[in-house]
């Protein structure tokens, strides 16, 4: 007796299943609040949440009423229960009540709900009087409001509540919490989609019952027994399905909170999906969004793509996290780079004309030129030639390991493999990275100097942690990757952008909200950008096809900015700007003219630079001239009176860049011819447009079969000047004003030879190569 007695203790010690509940839960993603987002049917394609935290007061209050009145009183079994059931059964002379407590349903459903047998019932109270010792009241109500079944394929009060009800728990009526109380006593033949009768007649009596314990007034008792039965069942919100698709893939499950504001992300899906009906009419099918706060790095929205482009246009890859081809959306980057090195100043002129540097040969998006254009300029309306000598000069390697620095993880070649077109769009990023790094920016301008003096490098820190992706750690013990006063001066020129709408438009957008911004557009028109950052927010926006495929008028400031400057109506206006970071600036003398630090004669202008700017060089386009008494001609001591000469400091820059800049600027003045018999013809006023260098000139065939002519450009100091053209020592003709020259030479190698009125002469070798055809 005794050895049986040990047996039993240790059979009743260990009866308990661990985990009591080992079915599949669904993975749901809530917001910042704990409001449900998305959710995932779990793997036996049950709609079965994750255990809630609590139970809501109403639907326990109705629960306890229904099933189990004396649940707090009784050890996992009500004797009085028991005693009331047999009586009902032997009036009904069958089985109408089982007399199960809450705790014996429980241990029913982790059995998997097995045939009813009267050794069950046995076993089912002892397992009862054990859970209640190992498991609290309140955790075998959340077992039960977790395990319940309602009918179908929801198992679950919080599953059954927003199939049902489309909301949380929390917010259920009273009639509402009643039905859910009484649904899983019979889930398999009441249902509101049958015996709706029987339902709400069942409903009813436990409302009656609750307004007669005293838990419903008269008018709300009233109210819930009129309260109709809810028809099929509604679809589970599916806000984030792309941040939700990652985590999951992310080997992420369970109850999975982000910080994502709800309200927020449904306007973000909302707008995006508008503004991809427009787009869909150019067969750009997909876009995407994220929202990220500046000082916390909390990620606000996430909208991978826009459903309802169907699985043929891939509506169902989150663009968020993939590398795609950047365009011009690291340019700001390069720019705030060579700020902080002192390479350039924000009036610095740049050359923007044709050439080919390192065999690459960059072409701006209008296919025309400034001949000199200021660095900001040049930023500002996103100009692809001045940014590519930018990068020549301030180190292919050096921007590589810049970028690295900063956060982006997607460059996984060397420097080589991308070459000068890297800031063009020659490389890949993702649109998570180049949001988090410009937040970045602006996270370091908002926050105050350290204890050292110094912004802290952990200002460039990635977005706040999500379940989807787990971000790049920071540099922490590295230097700060860029200066504050580098950072601010980009932003300011950031503002400047062109602006995708009408001038009228803008302005009135402009007044009322300040956007540092970028756009971008890839090679092949595929991915179009745009990123803006103020002091609150960052909004970066993707624009395009997940399948590569590219669409004509797929560009930045057209398909990309018009949904970054809705989402910032979305937000709420900082107000403020950043504040100018001058412990981190410095004030620079420099050429008001040129951008360059100030020579003798240059008009001057002081700016301010980046502390960590030094060696700025110095003004190579202002020089002294000497002219004649008039004023209008050039002379030197050897032709001219050297007491008769003037002196004038004068803006010179070269040739071909005076061309091009000349035709933008009509109050351009270039250099006063020479006197008669004063020429320097080492001096030569002319220039190669093209070609420029000795060079191998493919030439195709027109459609009718002809070979196509070449047009051979040069330019000149005094445009008005007569040139004379030579082709292999032939004289060929002549030019005046505009100097081009439509020719067709042979195929072979040839010698054009320039001489102007003056006796200047320019010489440059060429190679035609015919197209076979």
């Amino acid at each position: 007796m005794l050895l049986a007695g040990l047996i039993f203790l240790l059979w009743y010690a260990f009866c308990l299943p661990r985990p009591l509940f080992d079915a599949p839960l669904s993975v749901v993603l809530e917001d910042r609040n704990g409001q449900l987002l998305s959710a995932r049917i779990a793997a036996d394609e049950q709609w079965r949440f994750p255990p809630p935290d609590t139970i809501p007061k109403r639907f326990e209050t109705a629960l306890l009423t229904f099933e189990d009145q004396r649940f707090y009183s009784h050890p996992g079994i009500d004797p009085a229960g028991l005693g009331r059931a047999i009586v009902q059964n032997l009036r009904a002379g069958r089985i109408v009540s089982g007399g199960s407590t809450l705790s014996m349903q429980v241990i029913r459903m982790a059995q998997g709900n097995p045939p009813r047998t009267f050794l069950r019932k046995i076993q089912e109270m002892l397992l009862a009087t054990r859970l209640e010792l190992r498991f609290s009241k309140s955790e075998i109500l959340r077992h039960y409001a977790t395990h319940a079944p309602f009918g179908g394929n929801v198992v679950g009060l919080e599953a059954a509540s927003w199939r049902y009800f489309g909301k949380p728990p929390t917010l259920l009526s009273w009639a509402e919490a009643a039905m859910l109380a009484v649904l899983p006593n019979q889930p398999g033949l009441i249902h509101p989609s049958r015996n709706r009768k029987a339902l709400f007649q069942k409903r009813n009596r436990l409302l009656t019952r609750l307004g007669a314990a005293g838990h419903l007034d008269t008018l709300t008792l009233e109210l819930a027994l009129d309260e109709p039965l809810p028809e099929a069942p509604l679809p589970l919100p599916q806000h984030a399905p792309h941040l939700l698709g990652s985590a999951m893939n992310n080997g992420q499950s369970g109850r999975l909170q982000t910080t994502l504001d709800a309200q927020l992300q449904q306007q973000t899906t909302q707008l995006l999906q508008a503004h991809q009906a427009q787009l869909a009419g150019n067969q750009i099918h997909n876009l995407a969004a994220l929202i990220l706060d500046v000082e916390t790095g909390d990620v606000l929205a996430y909208v991978g793509n826009v459903l309802g482009a169907g699985t043929v246009h891939d509506e169902w890859v989150d663009i968020i996290p993939a590398p795609r081809s950047t365009g011009s959306i690291l340019k700001p980057f390069l720019y705030a780079f060579a700020l902080q090195e002192g390479l350039i100043t924000p009036q610095r002129l740049l050359s923007d004309i044709p050439m080919r540097l390192s065999g690459y040969q960059p072409e701006n998006y209008h296919e025309d030129f400034d001949g000199v254009v200021a660095a900001e300029r040049a930023l500002a309306r996103s100009l692809n030639v001045p940014m590519v000598e930018l990068l020549s000069a301030y180190g292919l390697e050096k921007f590589h390991y810049r970028l690295e620095q900063i956060g982006m993880t997607t460059l996984v070649h060397p420097p080589g493999h991308y070459g000068l077109p890297l800031v063009l769009g020659g490389a890949e990023g993702s649109l998570w990275e180049i949001t988090g790094i410009y937040a970045s920016m602006a996270r370091m301008l908002s926050h105050t100097y350290d204890y050292n003096g110094q912004y802290s490098p952990a200002d460039f820190r990635p977005a706040r942690y999500l379940p989807v992706i787990d971000p790049q750690v920071p540099l922490q013990d590295a230097p700060q990757p860029m200066s504050a006063g580098a950072a601010w001066l980009t932003f300011q020129a950031m503002q400047q952008v062109e602006r995708p709408a009408s001038e009228g438009g803008w302005k009135v957008f402009e007044s009322s909200r300040r956007i540092a911004w970028k756009t971008g557009t890839s090679f092949g028109f595929r991915d179009a950008w745009a990123i803006g950052a103020t002091p609150r927010f960052a909004v970066g926006v993707w624009a395009g096809n997940a399948d590569g495929e590219g669409r004509p008028g797929l560009i930045g400031v057209k398909a990309a900015a018009p949904v970054l400057f809705d989402l910032f109506k979305l937000l709420p206006a900082s107000g403020d700007w950043f504040l100018t970071p001058y412990d981190d600036l410095k004030p620079t003398v420099i050429c008001r003219e040129s951008g360059y630090q100030a020579g003798p004669v240059c008009p001057k202008d002081t700016i301010q630079v980046p502390r960590t700017a030094t060696g700025l060089q110095p003004c190579p386009f202002h020089e002294v001239i000497h002219l004649d008494e008039s004023g209008q001609f050039r002379v030197n001591a050897d032709c001219y009176p050297p007491e008769l000469m003037q002196p004038a400091p004068w803006f010179v820059l070269p040739p071909t860049e005076a061309h091009y800049y000349a035709r933008r600027n009509p109050a351009h003045k270039p250099l006063p011819p020479y006197l008669k018999g004063c020429g320097e013809l080492a001096d030569s006023p002319m220039e190669l447009i093209y070609p420029k260098y000795p060079t191998r000139i493919l030439v195709p065939r027109d459609l009718d079969g002809s070979r196509s002519r070449t047009v051979f450009t040069v330019a000149h100091r005094q445009p008005e000047t007569e040139i004379y053209w030579h082709l292999n020592e032939t004289f060929i003709g002549h030019t005046t004003q505009f100097h081009s020259m439509e020719l067709d030479p042979p195929p072979g190698k040839h010698l054009l030879t320039l001489v102007d009125e003056e006796g200047h002469r320019l010489e440059q070798h060429f190679e035609i190569i015919a197209k076979p055809e």
